[in-house]
């Protein structure tokens, strides 16, 4: 995910390198928790389902392999419409949340899927900070917020 401008001073100056470092070098390309290549489009499915197709076969949100009978290969046009497809994007992603952390096992390389994910709590915390700021601020300034 691209870093916003009023908080690259966080980030160290060789970033770019340390996170090239983690998303090619260590993860070879790939997610660290699904598994979903860089770069590559996707067929996808809800609950985190993709088709892998190197393997040419369903994973699971995990990088599982699904029962092949299961699901059926997106790429015929009889099984019915194309399943959605997804451009998978590398984030190198500090799993602590701390930016200032950039210990090699504090990151991960994630795609999308998983890096919203993994942020899935601290991003409801942050909404539930704001929406309380504005709430209070509201009460100062302009009478009582409303919803």
């Amino acid at each position: 995910m691209p870093i916003r401008r009023e908080d690259r001073h966080f980030y160290p100056i060789d970033w770019r390198e340390l996170s090239t470092a983690i998303r090619f070098g260590r993860a070879k390309g790939r997610c660290e928790r699904c598994g979903r290549p860089h770069g590559e489009t996707v067929y996808h499915l809800p609950g985190g389902r993709w088709f892998d197709k190197e393997a040419e076969r369903w994973r699971d949100g995990r990088g599982r392999v699904v029962r092949k009978k299961s699901l059926p290969d997106p790429r015929l046009n009889d099984a019915g419409p194309a399943p959605p497809r997804t451009l998978v994007r590398l984030a190198c992603a500090h799993l602590d949340q701390d930016t200032s952390n950039n210990a090699a096992d504090n990151l991960a390389a994630l795609c999308q899927r998983c890096h919203l994910e993994h942020d899935r709590p601290w991003n409801r915390e942050k909404r539930r900070l704001t929406f309380l700021l504005r709430r209070a601020i509201g009460d100062l300034f302009t009478g009582p917020y409303r919803r």
